[in-house]
């Protein structure tokens, strides 16, 4: 048997890839296959677009996949979100699908769109939006390029940002958002009640946590006595305390008789 986990392809990829090396996983892409390789025997991956792995995955084709809470919301996908996984293209934080507007334009907030043109990819979403506010535009579905459209081709639009720094290059300003999102690990339902894969996927959602937690702290490796041991890691020993320090595992090291000291991780 083998767990089938769609990997994103595009923007999403060389940073997923990357968490995965992070969790321990080895998986090599080429530019001529949709089937990466990975160190795991138990493990068939395929390159999805983040758009349409939700689809895939409540469909049964690929049995786990990830892919943004965005994506799952646009498509109303049926599937299980079992790890909210904070990680994007430049950086491991969240992305916002924002409401912007050119810089020199009249409309200061999502009221003054009435009756005007939003591009957006993110169509279904910018839809409600709009509706849940009581404002009624025309919402058209963009291909690409979407931040050079207003003001000639939209009034405004519907676009992803992690830093705005794209939208500040198009002289586009931001009025509302739309949606926060992160990338997430995605179950089909039906795999996620089989024993065999909720094990191997609970393994991987542990591993890839990990990897995200351990973003921003080191390990630490020390002998210390016995008796010392509950004053250093309750940060006696320093004026400033190591917050969130954790005592992993210890093992009793060799000394002189009745020197007991501890090798802690």
């Amino acid at each position: 048997m083998k767990l089938k986990l769609g990997i994103p392809k595009g923007s999403l990829e060389v940073a997923t890839v990357d968490l995965f090396r992070r969790a321990g996983y080895v998986i090599t892409t080429s530019s001529r296959s949709y089937f990466p390789a990975i160190d795991d025997p138990e493990i068939e991956c395929m390159l999805i677009r983040a758009q349409e792995m939700a689809r895939y995955v409540e469909d049964g084709i690929l049995d786990a996949g990830l892919t943004g809470r965005d994506w799952v919301e646009e498509n109303g996908a049926r599937v299980e979100a079992i790890a909210d996984l904070v990680y994007a293209k430049q950086s491991f934080g969240k992305v916002r699908w924002v409401l912007a507007v050119p810089e020199s334009s009249p409309f200061h907030n999502v009221k003054d769109l009435e009756g005007k043109i939003i591009a957006t990819e993110l169509v279904a979403t910018t839809t409600r939006y709009l509706e849940s506010r009581g404002v009624r535009a025309k919402v058209e579905f963009s291909w690409g390029a979407t931040e050079v459209k207003p003001p000639v081709l939209a009034d405004a639009i519907v676009e992803v940002t992690e830093t705005g720094s794209s939208l500040r290059a198009n002289k586009l300003k931001i009025i509302d958002t739309v949606l926060e999102s992160n990338t997430q690990l995605i179950v089909n339902i039906e795999s996620w009640k089989d024993e065999w894969k909720r094990r191997k996927l609970e393994d991987m959602r542990l591993l890839l946590e990990g990897a995200i937690n351990a973003l921003g702290k080191v390990g630490l490796m020390l002998n210390v006595h016995k008796d010392h041991l509950r004053a250093v890691l309750g940060g006696e020993y320093h004026p400033r305390r190591i917050h969130g320090a954790r005592y992993h595992s210890a093992a009793e090291a060799g000394g002189r008789a009745g020197d007991r000291r501890v090798s802690a991780e």
